[in-house]
């Protein structure tokens, strides 16, 4: 089970991005596609694919290191994730900040 998955929202702890918060698109291995965050512009050279060359749009992966989880959207607060194991042997994420409190 992975910290953060697809769907979360999260918020940005360091770099340029400081304090914004965005929800994950999708989790790679270098990164995390964090809606509205790394958006960059990469120039291509003409090639036979493609004679014209130009420019176009990428979205660049932002590290796991650099976001935290948000536990609390009305706040804004963030939280780092940890594990617990139920009764029943299921293993859940929780808050480590909100108490450990269950994240759905």
């Amino acid at each position: 089970m992975a910290r953060i998955i697809k769907g979360d929202i999260v918020k940005l702890i360091s770099g340029p991005n400081k304090g914004t918060t965005g929800k994950v698109l999708a989790v790679k291995a270098e990164g995390l596609l964090i809606e509205g965050i790394g958006q960059k512009h990469r120039h291509t050279k003409p090639s036979t694919l493609n004679p014209r060359g130009g420019s176009k749009d990428i979205h660049v992966p932002v590290p796991h290191h650099k976001v935290a989880l948000v536990v609390d959207e009305k706040t804004g607060k963030a939280s780092r994730v940890g594990y617990k194991v139920n009764a029943d042997g299921t293993k859940v994420r929780t808050a480590r900040q909100a108490n450990n409190k269950e994240i759905k």
